[in-house]
């Protein structure tokens, strides 16, 4: 009897981020909304399948880091009742962050949860099949969860991380990416929403380019630009570099923790002084986006029509 409680309570929960075996670079706080998940499963307010389908796409997604895994031969039918309820344990704090890893441990041993895992978290570098997934359906299925709460900052709380947790996913399934050392750049390419392309009446030539930056390191990193002179981001025509009218860098910088993403803005289009340029379109140039931070440097194709 001991034994069974002594194992019950190493295996606990089902889904943190760190245990004493892993590095600390990978620990982080599981976000709010995995809780209210672990929580409408344990009170029926969610399918069991709907739960798994989270955590798969989380721990594929680098959201949530568990240490390696060997399926056993022996799997499992359903998933146990002691982890439906350290669920519940653990959504109202009764249990730790670190037991509910090893939960999510006997869950992929036992083969509940189909995922490839390693001790990093997943860096995607190519884009991958279409959004209408599972993973996808199972973070807008919370999203809508946090509608039903009355308090106005309780919902905006719920809302927030699953909001950033749809919008990464997408990037990720749909966009373009770009990988310079510890960050993955993810882009939708021009005519997409918020990269466009136009001329003015008054003739001038207008780019706004806006992308998500991923931090796949185990470091904190900084995406740098202080000014239109001093900027690790501009425009190239082949022979001439524009630089920013507008961005959205808070104080000329962008940090990035591990595991963290951001999007950002870049406008190009009149010159608003401070080393700045005025944006020229010859349709008969190729336009490049330009990174060259110290980390890695790329150009990335506009193709501006």
């Amino acid at each position: 009897m001991k034994t069974t409680i002594t194992a019950i309570s190493t295996i606990v929960l089902l889904l943190v981020v760190v245990t004493s075996t892993m590095s600390s670079a990978y620990a982080e706080v599981v976000p709010s909304w995995v809780k209210n998940n672990a929580g409408w499963w344990a009170d029926g307010t969610i399918t069991e399948s709907e739960f798994i389908s989270g955590v798969e796409f989380l721990i594929t997604d680098g959201i949530i880091v568990v240490p390696p895994t060997t399926i056993s031969s022996e799997t499992s039918n359903g998933v146990p009742d002691w982890v439906k309820n350290n669920a519940g344990w653990w959504a109202d704090g009764t249990i730790t962050d670190s037991e509910f890893v090893n939960g999510i441990q006997h869950l992929i041993k036992s083969g509940l949860i189909s995922v490839s895992v390693d001790s990093q978290p997943v860096q995607v570098t190519s884009p991958q099949s279409n959004t209408n997934d599972s993973g996808l359906a199972a973070l807008e299925a919370e999203l809508e969860k946090c509608s039903e709460i009355v308090t106005a900052y309780k919902r905006i709380d719920c809302e927030k991380p699953i909001d950033k947790a749809i919008m990464l996913y997408k990037y990720k399934a749909d966009a373009e990416h770009f990988v310079l050392g510890p960050i993955t750049y993810h882009w939708f390419g021009v005519g997409s929403e918020g990269n466009e392309f136009e001329i003015t009446s008054s003739g001038q030539a207008i780019v706004s380019v806006r992308m998500l930056a991923e931090n796949t390191s185990s470091e904190i990193t900084a995406l740098n630009c202080t000014s239109p002179l001093i900027c690790a981001y501009d425009v190239w025509d082949g022979s001439k570099a524009f630089k920013y009218s507008g961005m959205d860098f808070t104080s000329g910088t962008i940090v990035l923790n591990p595991g963290d993403s951001r999007e950002f803005n870049i406008l190009f289009g009149p010159n608003i002084g401070y080393g700045g340029t005025q944006f020229e379109y010859d349709s008969s140039k190729s336009y490049t986006f330009r990174i060259d931070e110290t980390f890695g440097s790329a150009n990335i194709p506009l193709e501006l029509e």
